[in-house]
């Protein structure tokens, strides 16, 4: 069995786990990652419920937030919101995530719930942008088509590499 929880991503000067906007995660959250910039990782290990808003944290810390939930290691949705850029959902690993919705047998299909992999660049290029880093479409597609190797979390956290986030 795979890990299955979150991964906030957000720039504060304080503590993620010490905002409102994550109230829903406050006991267990663990910091990951510090990077330049005040950037911050945070790991909420869980396989269900609500750990807060992201467009509550982009608005209260003044910049854009991005939330990673991963599922069983096999794929991630992706949420993420700006002050200005607005929200975008995508996922990582889509033909793993294509078959949880299958399972699901609800006759939605992975365009009902995320948006395709150039869409989402071009949403994550403008939030990069909000987030003072100018990155590249085409490094965010190639992310965004790929396939885990072998466990989704790497993808994950080599998206954040492309927005100019997290360096791996």
């Amino acid at each position: 069995m795979g890990y299955w929880g979150y991964y906030v991503v957000a720039r504060s000067e304080r503590p993620l786990a010490e905002l409102d906007a994550l109230a829903g995660a406050k006991e267990g959250m663990e910091l990951r990652v510090e990077a330049p910039g005040g950037w911050q990782v945070w790991e909420y290990p869980s396989g269900d419920g609500d750990i807060g808003s992201m467009n509550v944290l982009a608005a209260q810390t003044g910049a854009p937030a991005l939330f990673g939930y991963v599922m069983d290691s096999d794929c991630v949705v992706v949420e993420a919101a700006g002050p200005r850029s607005g929200a975008w959902t995508t996922c990582l690993a889509r033909a793993a995530m294509a078959g949880y919705l299958d399972a699901g047998n609800e006759g939605l299909t992975l365009e009902d719930y995320f948006l395709e992999p150039r869409d989402a660049a071009e949403r994550a290029v403008a939030w990069a942008e909000e987030a003072g880093h100018g990155v590249e479409p085409e490094p965010l597609v190639d992310v965004l088509t790929a396939e885990p190797d072998p466990l989704a979390e790497n993808l994950f956290f080599r998206l954040l590499d492309r927005l100019g986030v997290v360096p791996l």
